[in-house]
């Protein structure tokens, strides 16, 4: 199965709820008023798009609607379509320079499929021919290491790592020696996702930053939250929280298959202004790609 399919079968939860809902309220209204527009705001508020986002994506289809005075369901439901791809906005992915080592530092809170992301990324970024090493700087969750170290051997990627409760900073530090002796294309640095003590965790992130400025100071830079989409809303309060905490370049949403409110990418990307990079549709190795835009639009609202 290709990813496109793979993804098309990952969003089927949020194409039932969210498109066939769409397609549905189209085809029950004669005539385009504001019923309809009150079935669509309850419709897209459920399926986690959030409100502020919602407001703003009906306005603008009142606003297209009248403007190329249209009254038929279903160019009215083509122009809804149209308005959801432009809010998405554009995709990204993880920034490279020629002769120059990238490192990704990789927060989010526990739980939310951290590890295995870390897992997946450095399996898609070795399949594209970069030299990866993982960093297990989350020295604080018991067995967070093991489970990397798991990970790291399916992907075929070297793990640099300590005891459990060592400091954080000093493993990023040997796993940053560690990738310039080997000419490491690529440094990923898994870290603590303590939430509940933001002090804590901003002071961490900063020693380890340092770090990484110190020891590696023309690298890339890239700092990638992990989102589990299936917690809806909490996900973009999280993320608003990090924020504070990390200069957040990309966002990698988990789990996306196991949600009928996949309407949180839109949401994401209007309250935060962050690029989703990477999305996740399923539990192995390879079910970790670019977040395409597009893509993302036709699996959802595309026939078949």
């Amino acid at each position: 199965m290709g990813f496109f399919e793979k993804l098309k079968a990952g969003l089927s939860k949020t194409k039932k709820a969210l498109s066939d809902g769409i397609e549905n309220i189209f085809k029950s209204f004669v005539r385009i008023d504001e019923d309809l527009f009150d079935e669509l705001e309850e419709l897209l508020i459920m399926s986690d798009v959030g409100v502020e986002m919602t407001e703003i994506i009906l306005d603008k289809l009142r606003d297209t609607l009248k403007t190329k005075r249209i009254t038929d369901g279903e160019l009215a439901k083509k122009e809804l379509v149209t308005i959801l791809r432009e809010m998405i906005g554009d995709g990204g992915e993880i920034e490279f320079e020629e002769g120059k080592m990238t490192t990704v530092l990789v927060i989010g809170v526990n739980g939310v499929g951290k590890t295995t992301t870390i897992a997946k990324l450095a399996n898609s970024l070795k399949a594209d021919g970069k030299k990866v090493i993982l960093a297990a700087a989350d020295t604080f969750r018991a067995a967070a290491a093991e489970q990397l170290a798991v990970w790291a051997e399916r992907a075929g990627v070297e793990l640099i790592r300590q005891n459990e409760g060592s400091d954080p900073a000093a493993v990023v530090f040997d796993a940053a020696a560690a990738a310039k002796k080997r000419g490491a294309d690529v440094l990923i640095v898994d870290t603590a996702g303590r939430l509940h003590n933001k002090k804590n965790l901003m002071a961490e992130l900063e020693k380890i930053n340092r770090v990484i400025d110190r020891e590696l100071p023309d690298c890339v830079r890239e700092t990638l939250l992990v989102l589990d989409s299936t917690t809806g809303q909490n996900a973009v309060i999280q993320a608003k929280e990090f924020e504070n905490a990390a200069k957040i370049t990309g966002i990698v949403l988990t789990k996306l298959d196991g949600t009928a409110k996949g309407g949180i990418v839109f949401s994401i990307r209007h309250e935060l202004g962050i690029p989703v990079k990477y999305i996740g549709v399923g539990e192995k190795i390879d079910d970790m790609q670019h977040f395409d835009p597009d893509e993302f639009v036709e699996a959802l609202f595309g026939n078949g």
